[in-house]
């Protein structure tokens, strides 16, 4: 799973911490045994990422390119991708299940 997390901080209010983003999506990884990408505009946060989750960003690049650099460099079956970001959606390989960042978001703080 790669978690556009701007994206997804953004969909509910009062907006997610990154921080808390990213603990909410380790108990996501954990639940469902799936690693996690958590990709930010610029470098990611400096929290200790739990098991099954990975921090990318990188300074000066946005986070819509990485996403789509990761996803191309996975096979598209099983994938999925959280973004609301039609653009971005646009630009994802065929295959690629996209889920929604305020139906993601959502489903986060319910747990």
């Amino acid at each position: 799973m790669i978690v556009d997390a701007e994206n997804v901080r953004r969909s509910l209010w009062p907006n997610l911490g990154r921080d808390d983003l990213v603990a909410l999506c380790g108990a996501r990884a954990a639940a469902e045994g799936v690693d996690v990408i958590v990709v930010f505009d610029g470098p990611p946060p400096a929290c200790v990422a739990p098991a099954g989750v990975f921090l990318a960003g990188e300074p000066g690049r946005s986070a819509e390119d990485l996403v789509v650099e990761l996803a191309r460099a996975r096979p598209a079956d099983g994938l999925v991708v959280v973004t609301s970001d039609r653009a971005l959606r646009a630009r994802l390989p065929r295959g690629v299940e996209v889920v929604g960042g305020g139906r993601f978001a959502r489903s986060l703080v319910r747990r």
